[in-house]
């Protein structure tokens, strides 16, 4: 066993990566905060719409902030759960001989797909609705161009326009 104590919890957060995270929200934050001040500005020159900006922007402001921070805590908890498995494996190692970690078991996938059980044997003659519109696709999908909007004629009216 080292006599290295190990790192903090949240030690992530000054990694080089996450700095960089820290610094583009902190600027992001910033910018939109300036965007905000700046439609406001246009607002009381006379620009009615830069009223709605002008309140916009403070709120992507308080989404981004929400999300970094949201963020933060996921990680957070999985660096918990990193530690506690480190710490497992490290008592698991330690362990005397009948007292090894315990086998979790085959974890792999199932060799074959779930079957259904149920199959739907729907027939259309059940449903004259659906069989009626079943029967309307089939003849859209036909070619046959029936209707007000194509040119061509139903069968079942007659060539003269009625008078309504």
């Amino acid at each position: 066993m080292t006599s290295a104590n190990p790192r903090p919890r949240w030690w992530f957060l000054i990694t080089p990566r996450w700095l960089a995270w820290h610094a583009f929200a902190v600027l992001a934050a910033w910018g939109m905060l300036w965007l905000g001040d700046w439609q406001f500005h246009r607002a009381e020159g006379g620009n009615a719409l830069s009223w709605a900006y002008t309140f916009e922007w403070p709120i992507f402001t308080i989404f981004g902030v929400v999300f970094w921070a949201k963020t933060i805590a996921d990680e957070w908890k999985a660096a918990a759960r990193r530690a506690e498995a480190a710490r497992a494996e490290a008592l698991a190692a330690n362990a005397p001989g009948g007292l090894a970690a315990p086998d979790r078991g085959d974890l792999s996938l199932p060799a074959t797909a779930h079957v259904a059980t149920v199959t739907d044997d729907f027939d259309d003659e059940d449903d004259p609705e659906l069989a009626a519109y079943n029967a309307y696709l089939t003849r859209l999908s036909s070619g046959q161009r029936v209707g007000r909007f194509t040119g061509a004629i139903r069968p079942d009216r007659s060539t003269q326009p009625s008078a309504r």
